[in-house]
């Protein structure tokens, strides 16, 4: 049962918070006359001696049952017989919920600092690269011409969604246990408002049952580091795909690039791989909160205790990821000469339709008769671009000799101006629109 029972190397980090929530009921048991002045100032002073001491070693590998034990202990060695009174009208039950609140109101924080240094990195990379056209892909076939920073902000906007739930399951974290008890609430006329007050949540819970056993907001912290992860591995993907030798567009620089132990030549993609990799991890801890939620009754139920090895592993294991992926956008580079040899005409067959539609004939139509075109070119073997003009007026007679015009380009991705398109000004309101997003508070 000892083994099982204990999770002080897993909550040990939670001590920070824990001196800090007891400090403030240390204070509020004062003011509501349950502890004299000089005591409430022992035990306040006590728990800074204890913080000290363990910010000082580890104290992981003690034999206390759990972070609240063993700084109970710690507390008493420093005060004596008065760290016995902390405990009046409190709960392991509201004082572990308060904690792990605290942590993740400050780890939402911190998590939102290193999504914007990714977000960063992107923002520059598009900068960098709007005069690139590069093939807009669908189904992992070419579809249309895009501009290689379009390509870039489509994994902006993904990140700064999930940076805005971060920040929301901030505020939902923000709600102050404490006082609520075991299950029934306080017995003692402890000021709540004080409470929240003094350690900075928004409000106070409004119902002690669902104040102790209330985990929603941890489900939605694991839930946004999960799609953060999903998001991360989808751009990962892109890179593993773009800097292969068959397509070749990206190169990733050597510091994020790894050889192999067996063949000289080769320059993995490893720092793309493991995001791509750790995204998984990061679905199985959601996975894992959810499933051992589902089937609580009401109350506290000591399942709990597994809800922080979960969470602080996806924390951990996306605070690893950011910087890293960062590193490798801030490093990345397109291939100008191999992306402009895989551009293929094909990639302009919308282009041809729209310019059929313009001559009046129905889109439907116009859109067969393009894949008449093409069918056309790929039994002679050539381009699109390279029939001569009776071929595509054999296909429909509204095709007149300025056809060949629609094969360039920059005139494909120019003709897209409409907000969130790949035309120039397109692209550069929407990097416009993302540095104001990183600049916007949530």
């Amino acid at each position: 049962m000892v083994p099982l029972n204990q999770s002080l190397d897993v909550d040990i980090r939670l001590w920070p918070q824990d001196v800090r929530g007891s400090q403030a009921w240390a204070r509020a048991l004062t003011r509501a006359g349950v502890l004299e002045e000089a005591e409430g100032t022992s035990l306040v002073e006590g728990l800074e001696r204890v913080a000290a001491r363990l910010s000082e070693r580890d104290h992981s590998d003690q034999s206390d049952e759990d972070i609240h034990s063993l700084v109970e202990r710690l507390l008493h060695e420093e005060v004596g017989e008065v760290a016995g009174k902390l405990h009046t009208g409190r709960s392991r039950n509201d004082q572990v919920a308060t904690d792990f609140r605290l942590w993740g109101m400050d780890t939402t924080e911190r998590l939102s600092v290193v999504l914007v240094e990714v977000e960063e990195a992107l923002l520059e990379w598009a900068r960098e690269s709007v005069d690139v056209i590069l093939p807009g892909y669908t189904h992992l076939q070419q579809g249309q011409p895009v501009r290689a920073a379009h390509w870039v902000l489509s994994h902006f906007w993904p990140l700064d969604r999930d940076r805005a739930t971060i920040q929301m399951v901030r505020d939902q974290a923000s709600v102050l246990p404490l006082g609520s008890g075991a299950i029934a609430g306080c017995p003692f006329p402890i000021d709540r408002e004080f409470l929240r007050d003094e350690l900075g949540f928004q409000r106070i819970s409004e119902n002690s049952i669902d104040a102790v056993s209330d985990r929603d907001w941890a489900l939605g912290l694991a839930f946004a580091i999960a799609r953060a992860g999903i998001h991360l591995s989808r751009l990962a993907e892109d890179l593993v795909l773009f800097g292969s030798k068959e397509f070749g567009f990206v190169r990733l620089s050597d510091g994020f690039s790894t050889g192999s132990s067996l063949m000289p030549q080769k320059r993995n993609p490893d720092v793309a791989e493991l995001v791509r990799g750790k995204s998984g991890r990061l679905t199985g801890n959601l996975v894992s909160l959810l499933t051992m939620l589902k089937g609580l009754p009401t109350g506290y139920n000591r399942d709990l205790q597994e809800d922080k090895e979960a969470l602080f592993d996806s924390v951990d294991t996306i605070s690893m990821v950011l910087p890293a992926i960062a590193g490798a956008i801030q490093g990345a580079e397109f291939q100008a000469d191999r992306i402009e040899a895989a551009l293929d005409p094909q990639l302009l067959a919308t282009d041809l339709a729209d310019y059929l539609v313009r001559a009046g004939v129905p889109f439907r139509k116009a859109h067969e008769v393009v894949a008449t075109v093409v069918r056309v070119a790929e039994d002679q073997g050539v381009a699109v671009d390279q029939l001569p003009l009776d071929a595509f007026q054999e296909a429909n007679a509204a095709f007149g000799a300025d056809v060949f015009d629609v094969f360039v380009w920059e005139r494909s991705v120019e003709a897209r101006e409409a907000p969130g398109g790949t035309a120039r000004s397109a692209v550069h309101q929407q990097i416009t629109d993302a540095e104001a997003r990183l600049l916007q508070p949530l």
